[in-house]
C-alpha cells in the first residue's frame, strides 16, 4: 500500500501516469477514504474553474483532477488550442489547496482513465447532465456515481480567449 502525506509541495502532487496515481488512490480508498475525479482542458484558469473544483472536493476525501493532454485539447477544442502546455495546467492546478492529485489523460473521454482510477465518485460541471455525459456507460459499468458540481456555467475559457483576441492591445 502506498500513501502519499498531503502536505506536500505542489509538484509532489503531480503524476503523469495515471496508472502510478492509481496505485496510491487504491491505498486511500483501503483506507475508508473517498475519492472524486474531476477533469477537463483548465486553459486559463478561471473562476467557474474553482468553484467547481472546490465542490468536487467537499464531495470527498481527496480530489483528483485529470487535464487533457495537449494533443487532446487540439482534438477537443480546435487549432491552436491549448494557449497553456499540459505540464504547466497541472502545476497550476496543483497550487490550489483543495486539489490534492493531478494527473494528464489523452482521451477525447475520461473513459479508460475512469476504468484506471476507479474513483468513488466523477465531477463535471453543471452544462452536463447524466443524459449528456459521454462517460456515463462506464460509469453504470464501474460503479462510480457522476455528481453535477459548480454553479451555473458562466464562465469558460474558451470564452476568455476570444475576449482577449477581441481588445485593442494599446
Amino acid at each position: 500500500m502506498v500513501v502519499v502525506p498531503r502536505n506536500v509541495r505542489s509538484k509532489d502532487k503531480v503524476f503523469k501516469s495515471p496508472a502510478t496515481l492509481a496505485a496510491v488512490l487504491q491505498g486511500l480508498q483501503a483506507q475508508g477514504k473517498t475519492v472524486v475525479l474531476s477533469n477537463g482542458v483548465f486553459d486559463l484558469l478561471h473562476v467557474g474553474h474553482v468553484r467547481c473544483l472546490e465542490d468536487a472536493r467537499a464531495r470527498a476525501d481527496f480530489l483528483v483532477v485529470a487535464v487533457n493532454s495537449d494533443s487532446s485539447a487540439a482534438a477537443n477544442k480546435g487549432k491552436g488550442h491549448p494557449l497553456i502546455p499540459a505540464d504547466e495546467r497541472m502545476e497550476l492546478l496543483s497550487a490550489l489547496w483543495f486539489v490534492d492529485y493531478v494527473t494528464v489523460f489523452d482521451g477525447e473521454t475520461a473513459d479508460e482513465l475512469l476504468a484506471t482510477l476507479r474513483p468513488d465518485l466523477y465531477a463535471k460541471g453543471t452544462d452536463y447532465t447524466l443524459k449528456t455525459l459521454p462517460e456515463r456507460d462506464t460509469l453504470k459499468e464501474l460503479g462510480v456515481k457522476a455528481v453535477f458540481v459548480g454553479d451555473k456555467k458562466d464562465h469558460s475559457s474558451s470564452k476568455l480567449i476570444q475576449k482577449i483576441r477581441r481588445r485593442k492591445l494599446d
